[in-house]
């Protein structure tokens, strides 16, 4: 079981990777979207914790895309004026700050569906208005190291520490921002603040196919058992991946801009 958790969130983290080298940035921020840090950790908790406790985890990380969405908007904003480290530092506080009220949310699916939706919503007008071009970047070999490192430590924390921090805070902790840290630290230090800004805003849209795939655990849990409530949620997740990504290129396709793939540097309009 340990060598499990030490193996499949890295490895899915090292295809996400890959693919973002394969197909482009776009695709890359398109599949950030998916639970390849959380589901994993979901599942040990359902095995190890069974369904129930499982459930309102998901429920919990469900929630958690407040926190995560809180993280990317305070290091977006800190970024326009500050280094990486202080924005970081102010990431991190919004995080934290989120994640506290949301652990007085009652454990119920449809409170954290409501709370994740309207945070999509909101989301995308509480960016800096700043507009820059992602353009394809050189991934380094220490950059993937550690997000592979960082997935693995996330993953073993969170399970172990579960029966102490109860159903609520494995659940928040599972969604602890640690891509978005890696990606921004790294983007900010390369290509500046404001393209890792636009970076984490692109990683906002991709968030609701994890709210589905959330929600669906926790409803199906109880009543599914593991196999089937995996089976549905991530079902569910392919769905709305898929039509995320015919509306991301059917507005790409109307407003087409030109792709520099040799250069991997930053222009503002």
């Amino acid at each position: 079981m340990l060598a499990l958790k030490l193996f499949i969130v890295p490895a899915f983290l090292l295809l996400l990777t890959l693919a973002g080298k394969r197909w482009g940035p776009s695709v890359a921020g398109w599949l950030a979207g998916l639970p390849v840090v959380t589901g994993p950790i979901l599942f040990f908790l359902a095995f190890e914790q069974g369904p129930v406790f499982a459930s309102r985890a998901a429920s919990a990380s469900l929630s958690a895309v407040l926190a995560s969405v809180s993280f990317s908007l305070a290091y977006s904003h800190a970024a326009k004026r500050l280094p990486w480290p202080p924005s970081l530092l102010c990431g991190l506080a919004g995080w934290t700050t989120a994640a506290l009220l949301l652990s007085r949310l009652p454990a119920s699916p449809y409170a954290a569906l409501g709370v994740s939706l309207t945070t999509l919503l909101l989301a995308p007008r509480l960016f800096p208005a700043a507009r820059v071009q992602i353009a394809s970047r050189p991934i380094t070999t220490l950059e993937l190291g550690c997000r592979m490192l960082a997935g693995a430590i996330l993953t073993v924390a969170v399970t172990v520490a579960a029966g102490a921090v109860g159903q609520a805070w494995s659940g928040l902790l599972a969604v602890f921002p640690i891509l978005g840290i890696v990606l921004a630290a790294f983007s900010h230090q390369s290509q500046g603040g404001a393209f890792a800004a636009a970076l984490l805003r692109g990683m906002v849209a991709g968030l609701y196919s994890f709210v589905a795939f959330c929600f669906l655990l926790a409803m199906a849990l109880p009543h599914m058992g593991i196999t089937g409530a995996f089976l549905v949620a991530v079902a569910a997740t392919i769905a709305v991946q898929l039509v995320s990504k015919r509306l991301l290129s059917r507005r790409s396709g109307e407003r087409p801009s030109p792709v520099r793939e040799k250069s991997p540097t930053t222009r503002s309009q």
